[in-house]
């Protein structure tokens, strides 16, 4: 019986129906991360220990896949400058989405940290790259129409209600969160495209896990280490590394079967997740309003990325 060579084959796709199950089920386990987060850190758990504990039990688990597929950590010529700013923007973005998730409801959290396939598109073209087309741009006009009922926007300009700094600063780390990611999604998509997945994973996350280290080291985040009160809070800690650790592992294991240009809209799930386990877990509930313009922003974002991935596909097919 022979050996399989090093070349990397590309496995079968999983079954439609099959794909978007698992990609439903990571949705949820990404929600359901955050929620535990927020239970948490009103238990008095600090933002840089939840970050700690999730990004070091996945750099541990990565660790073990990559030894155990025998992959080399060495990059290419330039690439470690661009693999240290991915990790060091991912920081940033973990550090700003939990900061959100700690201040204002946790879907209202999430649905404005959704709005990175907008700053994507705007990145992509400010650097030189293709400019967003009529529907695109109109699909983003919708996700910004929804976005003004999410932050309830009517209501807050009206003289009975005000925005409280927590409330603004909220939102301002959600919408600071996409900034990041979506630079972090560029950098990824044309610095680091030749570098394995495994291997970006790794290095990322293990970034991810020492710069946080070091920021609770310097106490640059007063409180960032600080531990749960109660039980509840490390039963909330457990719950978030392993719905999220299982939640990345999962999709880091089954991306190459997933048919990603058709079914990753599927993944917007997360935000409408998270506004069902606020309300159960967390007792937070948006208005109608903001419900349906939670509806508009999911809608909006899966037209994007439903069409943006339908685009590739059709640009890769001859003709």
């Amino acid at each position: 019986m022979t050996r399989p060579t090093n070349t990397q084959t590309v496995p079968p796709p999983f079954p439609r129906h099959l794909a978007v199950l698992i990609l439903l089920c990571m949705g949820c386990a990404f929600a359901g991360n955050h929620v535990a987060a927020r239970v948490a850190f009103d238990d008095g758990a600090g933002v840089l220990l939840a970050i700690l504990m999730r990004s070091g039990a996945t750099v541990l688990v990565l660790a073990a896949l990559v030894l155990w597929q025998h992959q080399s950590l060495r990059l290419p010529a330039g690439a470690w400058r661009w693999q240290l700013l991915l990790g060091l923007l991912i920081t940033a973005q973990s550090l700003c989405l939990y900061s959100a998730v700690a201040r204002v409801p946790v879907a209202l959290a999430l649905l404005v940290a959704n709005v990175f396939p907008i700053l994507l598109a705007l990145l992509t073209w400010a650097l030189g790259g293709p400019r967003p087309t009529a529907r695109t741009a109109s699909l983003m006009g919708l996700i910004l129409l929804g976005l003004v009922f999410v932050l309830d926007v009517p209501g807050r300009l009206s003289a009975n209600s005000s925005a409280g700094p927590q409330w603004l600063l909220g939102v301002a780390l959600a919408f600071c969160a996409a900034s990041v990611f979506a630079c972090a999604l560029w950098i990824t998509d044309h610095k680091l495209s030749q570098v394995r997945g495994s291997v970006r994973s790794l290095l990322t996350i293990f970034i991810v896990f020492s710069s946080v280290n070091l920021a609770g080291l310097a106490d640059a985040l007063p409180g960032g280490l600080n531990l749960p009160a109660t039980t509840t809070g490390w039963l909330a800690l457990a719950t978030l590394v392993v719905l999220y650790g299982t939640g990345f592992i999962v999709l880091f294991i089954s991306v190459p079967r997933l048919d990603m240009p058709r079914n990753a809209p599927v993944m917007n799930i997360e935000p409408l997740a998270t506004l069902l386990m606020g309300w159960i877990v967390l007792d937070q509930m948006l208005s109608a309003g903001q419900v349906m313009g939670g509806v508009i922003v999911v809608t909006g974002i899966v037209l994007l990325t439903y069409r943006k991935a339908v685009s590739k596909v059709e640009a890769k097919e001859p003709a």
